[in-house]
């Protein structure tokens, strides 16, 4: 009896060793990897791509750029300046491109500046439009191309001539120039001097001493363009379109006396002379020749 309990004591020591053995060494698990800083990661969101913009409308007429007859808004430009530019009347220049309000282009814009052919083509096709303009004959020069040759049948004699002129010839002879387009030219006032003289690119024209108040003489029969103030730098003006090749410009009035689209004869006092826009009593007087200015003095009798 004393040796089985003694056996039993030894079995349960040895047990507790084996129990503390095992206690004592760590267990071993499976590793466990960590995924919640992955998990709980948002997304990144993807790249915002912009909506495609549409390409800026091109001016109207920009595929006219750079053709004969046809002219490119600069800034700062006006009608009435681009009409003076290329020798048409601002209210033309607003028909022929359909312009509903011509205070109002861009920079860019082309603009035709000589009539399209239909233009002229109802002018023939109309006799009272030819007719209506019996009190301006010349408008109706003005209106035709030079190359028309229904012009010559239609436009009175004033304006047949210059229809036929030969540009060349006119611009390398202008004193040949004067009989040949019979425009028999006059002084813009009764007297006074030139205070300065035609210069390309400083003054386009003559610059002509006076007094307040003293008339301002139409230098031959034409059709008033343009009577206002919205050309800056000639202050009050008159532009007189006499055929399709010439326009004369009266500057710094101090009075207008004629409307647009009023025909004038030659000598008749169209306004009285001022300072509009300018540092002292004086008249600007120009000639353009198809748009371009020309020297007055070539084209004015000798004084």
């Amino acid at each position: 009896m004393t040796g089985s309990l003694h056996r039993a004591w030894w079995l349960a020591g040895v047990a507790v060793l084996a129990l503390t053995a095992c206690g004592s060494k760590p267990l071993s698990r499976a590793p466990v990897e960590d995924r919640s800083s992955v998990t709980s990661k948002p997304l990144s969101p993807p790249p915002v791509v912009p909506p495609a913009q549409p390409d800026k409308p091109l001016p109207p007429g920009s595929e006219n750029a750079g053709k004969p007859g046809y002219y490119t808004v600069k800034p700062k430009d006006t009608l009435i300046a681009i009409g003076l530019e290329t020798g048409q009347s601002h209210k033309d220049l607003a028909r022929w491109n359909n312009l509903e309000n011509p205070n109002r282009i861009e920079i860019g814009q082309v603009l035709r500046v000589v009539p399209p052919v239909a233009d002229h083509g109802v002018a023939v096709a109309k006799p009272v439009a030819s007719s209506s303009v019996t009190a301006a004959p010349i408008a109706a020069g003005a209106s035709k191309p030079a190359s028309a040759p229904a012009s010559a049948a239609s436009a009175p004699a004033i304006a047949t001539p210059a229809a036929v002129a030969t540009p060349t010839a006119a611009a390398s002879a202008p004193a040949a120039a004067t009989d040949e387009d019979g425009m028999g030219w006059i002084w813009p006032t009764g007297h006074g001097t030139v205070l300065a003289g035609f210069d390309e690119v400083k003054n386009k024209g003559l610059d002509i001493s006076g007094t307040a108040g003293e008339p301002v003489l139409a230098s031959a029969d034409g059709k008033v363009v343009y009577a206002g103030a919205g050309l800056r730098g000639y202050g009050n003006l008159i532009i007189l379109k006499h055929n399709n090749i010439y326009l004369t410009a009266y500057a710094h009035n101090q009075t207008l006396l004629v409307k647009e689209d009023q025909s004038v004869k030659k000598g008749q006092k169209i306004a009285e002379m001022g300072n509009s826009d300018a540092d002292r009593v004086k008249l600007h007087f120009e000639v353009r020749r198809q748009g371009k200015p020309v020297d007055p003095l070539k084209y004015l009798p000798p004084r």
